[in-house]
């Protein structure tokens, strides 16, 4: 086995911390939107459109119908959302989003995993302002002309618009705006796929680590993964594996 499996049980393990925090992340979102506009899926438009892009993503039935059986039941949750930004090792930066039922153990659970792999956190927009949020929308049906008429029908004024190498077209557009552009699209082709629908976090500029810098960001990344109230992390290191291979 050696090295090969080494690095193979790595991956395996990056793709587990993964899918474990999409479920979280979407169970915490789904008892919010049934919470808040009720659980029956016919009579919360936000809720039937929030569980089939979980569906989409693989998130389990039993992920689901728990956290809508949740509010069924009676039982009363609050969560707060909270965003952390730092500073890894070699010139790295991370954004840390959690959506939390407890403040003060997730400030307890992040801290220490940013000061043992010899990072910090830093105050808020101190990262932030590195990164572009943006309505990110990738889809099949329609091609970039066609696109381009109907964001223009709707209103919309979307920052780029290309077609990728596999024929898909990608739209990228202002945070606000990722109903109105979904919305347009729809109404230029109704039965329109959408692969990519979500607000994205992209850093401006990527760093490359090598050495006691990747080893210390890979424990960085670790360290937050294993934290529970941690639902995602963004960052700059373009040539750090986030565990997408199955």
């Amino acid at each position: 086995m050696g090295r090969a499996h080494e690095v193979r049980k790595a991956a395996m393990a990056k793709t587990a911390a993964k899918k474990a925090k999409l479920y979280s992340r979407y169970g915490k979102e789904i008892y919010l939107l049934a919470k808040s506009g009720g659980p029956e899926l016919d009579g919360n438009l936000a809720l039937r459109k929030l569980v089939e892009k979980a569906k989409k993503e693989q998130v389990p039935a039993d992920v689901i119908k728990r956290a809508i059986d949740k509010v069924k039941s009676g039982a009363d949750e609050n969560y707060d959302s909270l965003q952390f930004e730092g500073f890894g090792p070699g010139n790295s930066t991370l954004i840390v989003k959690c959506l939390t039922n407890n403040v003060n153990r997730t400030i307890s659970q992040v801290r220490p995993a940013f000061t043992k792999s010899k990072s910090k956190l830093g105050a808020e927009g101190s990262v932030s302002y590195l990164y572009d949020i943006e309505s990110t929308v990738i889809f099949s049906g329609l091609d970039e002309e066609a696109a381009l008429e109907a964001l223009i029908m709707g209103e919309v004024d979307a920052k780029d618009i290309v077609t990728l190498e596999d024929g898909r077209v990608k739209v990228v557009g202002e945070p606000t705006d990722l109903n109105k552009i979904k919305t347009a699209l729809e109404e230029a082709k109704g039965d329109i796929e959408f692969d990519v629908d979500e607000i994205t976090t992209t850093p401006q500029d990527t760093v490359e680590l090598d050495g006691d810098n990747m080893m210390l960001f890979e424990r960085l990344m670790t360290l937050l993964n294993d934290c529970d109230d941690v639902d995602q992390i963004f960052h700059n290191v373009s040539n750090y594996d986030d565990g997408e291979e199955e």
